[in-house]
């Protein structure tokens, strides 16, 4: 049975795996071999992948899991079949679309710190306030009564 793609732009790396039925680790793996399959929207960040990727991840699947071929003659077979990646970028409104409703007001969280950050550091917009580090109150560390320890320490003397 063929997976059915569902029509978007791009995938986050669980949904390849689960579109693929492929466990996590195979997905990296085969990255690992083909460099071009998904984008780094940044060095450290997560890749996506393009709907082109999702159809050579696919075809992947099928020639190593069914036909049996090798990595390499899989390589050499998507090569034949002309299955190259594609040139065009992912639009960060591609990935933008992908967040949801939580994850997008951390990150306007995340900007609104980077913004003051910056100002206190230009000197832009400084108040008394600014100046002042202020610690959040601490919780209390719950301790070992001494008295327990020692009676511990006592039960164990007897015992020898």
């Amino acid at each position: 049975m063929a997976a059915t793609i569902p029509n978007r732009p791009v995938f986050r790396s669980q949904e390849v795996c689960d579109l693929a039925q492929i466990q996590p680790y195979v997905l990296r793996s085969w990255e690992a071999e083909f460099p071009d399959l998904g984008v780094a929207k940044t060095s450290e960040g997560p890749r996506v992948y393009r709907r082109a990727d999702v159809e050579r991840v696919l075809r992947l699947k099928h020639l190593l899991f069914v036909d049996g071929l090798t990595l390499a003659g899989a390589r050499r077979r998507m090569g034949e079949e002309g299955l190259v990646a594609p040139d065009e970028p992912v639009s960060d409104a591609d990935v933008a679309a992908m967040l949801d409703e939580q994850t997008r007001q951390n990150l306007r969280d995340v900007r609104r710190g980077l913004q003051w950050i910056l100002a206190v550091l230009s000197g832009d917009g400084l108040t008394p306030e600014d100046r002042v580090l202020t610690a959040s109150p601490s919780r209390p560390v719950a301790k070992k009564a001494p008295a327990k320890v020692a009676s511990k320490k006592a039960a164990k003397s007897k015992r020898r």
